[in-house]
């Protein structure tokens, strides 16, 4: 038992608990880490019932180590499983519990709201804000992001995007701004965070004034990481780009009103786009609709746009619609 990998052992965990919770589990990894687990139950040949109750048992004491750690951080971890276990075995949990499902940097804090966070790191250096929300959930540094000055946004933006591996000892003093709810930091080796991917999630979930003002100021200083970061996000304007059959698919769940606002500044490419794949008497409504609307506020425009575009992320992520990406991955055919 003792010279099983932790991989073997997770192997014989899933076997255990059977394909269907097993097929659960797997949603939830990497496409590396299935490949990896999938490789190791085939080569699984034949387990006695003790093993899978030593490796049950096991999982079970980290699951509960896991639980104690959010609850209170590692110290309070570590007392309620001596209480339980006795001191060596806690320790033995708490290492392995560390040492493979290690607590992220800024755990606290993904749980908490993020106008508090605001508060703790709007006044912080913008490499510092950077690390910060490239450690949080998407949804929660979008909030932050948006609520920044704009002449600090595409700064952030841009330093998230660049980020690549960060050393302990910064990510603990950063740690420190936010220690209110930090109970106890973990040994960590060099840790990864931010990048392309970071910052393009992050830009998919604020508001739509905010998302221009950072890709045209993005533009300005580092034009090739804007393009970069464009190709890998979908914008209002991408609208062009998508198949008559998914523009179709997409004005049936899209708000009149809300189409008519985005429409109203939309250049005539997006236009032509949307008119179209509209039956020539809906067109035609639209378009004096939209001639007798009069003056609109431009938040109210991009606000409508960013309805639409949520719309259109939305029926990607269920496959309903397929948009083409820069760089040829995603071909159409």
């Amino acid at each position: 038992m003792q010279s099983l990998t932790g991989r073997q052992k997770a192997a014989i965990l899933l076997i255990t608990l059977g394909p269907d919770v097993s097929a659960q589990v797997f949603k939830h990894l990497r496409d590396e880490e299935i490949e990896q687990l999938t490789l190791e139950i085939a080569n699984v040949r034949k387990v006695d019932s003790s093993e899978k109750d030593s490796i049950l048992a096991e999982f079970h004491q980290i699951c509960l180590a896991n639980e104690y750690i959010t609850q209170g951080g590692i110290t309070y971890a570590k007392d309620i499983l001596e209480k339980a276990l006795g001191s060596q075995k806690a320790i033995d949990i708490i290492n392995r519990l560390t040492a493979t499902l290690q607590v992220r940097p800024f755990d606290f804090a993904r749980k908490a709201d993020p106008a508090q966070i605001l508060n703790f790191i709007q006044n912080e250096n913008a490499q510092t804000i950077a690390l910060v929300l490239s450690y949080l959930q998407a949804d929660q540094a979008s909030v932050i992001l948006s609520s920044l000055p704009q002449e600090k946004q595409a700064d952030v933006a841009k330093r998230i995007a660049l980020m690549d591996s960060t050393s302990p000892e910064v990510i603990s003093q950063v740690e420190r701004v936010l220690e209110q709810k930090l109970s106890s930091t973990v040994t960590q080796d060099y840790t990864s965070a931010g990048g392309i991917e970071s910052i393009v999630q992050i830009l998919n979930g604020v508001d739509r004034g905010t998302e221009r003002t950072i890709l045209d100021s993005l533009e300005i200083q580092d034009p090739e990481l804007a393009e970069e970061i464009k190709k890998r996000m979908f914008v209002f304007e991408d609208i062009v780009n998508i198949d008559n059959r998914s523009i179709q698919r997409i004005i049936r769940d899209i708000d009149n009103a809300d189409l008519q606002l985005a429409l109203k500044v939309a250049s005539e490419e997006v236009r032509e786009a949307i008119f179209r794949n509209m039956s020539k008497r809906m067109a035609e409504t639209f378009r004096e609709e939209m001639e007798f609307m009069g003056p609109v506020r431009l938040r109210d425009v991009e606000e409508a746009q960013t309805r639409i575009v949520a719309i259109i992320r939305r029926l990607e992520e269920s496959g309903e619609i397929i948009i083409a990406r820069g760089g040829g991955d995603d071909i159409i055919v």
